[in-house]
């Protein structure tokens, strides 16, 4: 009890875990998406955990609360289908739209 009135941490790892989920919530309330970029000079050691957990899900050693964390503020496992699919999508929201699907690259709706 002692302990914890000042603040002692535990379990380092679970706290720097969950630091990490806290600065991800707060870059998604800023830019409404959780896909941080390892590359991203601003946020970079926030990417590179991003980067980490979706390797960790790959390989199937994230514990399934952190999945269910992640998923609560719509972590997308991976991005680059995610990506595709949105791609797909809009591809087949214009050929409904105007019945073809070859979309010129300077169309106004392919930007």
């Amino acid at each position: 009890q002692r302990m914890n009135s000042i603040g002692f941490i535990w379990d380092p790892l679970e706290h720097a875990w969950n630091e990490q989920f806290d600065q991800l919530c707060a870059f998604k309330a800023h830019n409404g998406h959780c896909n941080v970029s390892k590359n991203d000079a601003q946020n970079r050691s926030l990417g590179q955990w991003v980067y980490q957990q979706r390797q960790l899900y790959k390989k199937n050693t994230l514990s399934s609360d952190r999945i269910q964390q992640l998923n609560s503020i719509g972590f997308i496992w991976d991005h680059l289908d995610h990506a595709w699919k949105e791609k797909f999508n809009q591809l087949c929201a214009f050929k409904a739209q105007y019945g073809l699907s070859n979309v010129h690259q300077n169309n106004e709706q392919n930007k």
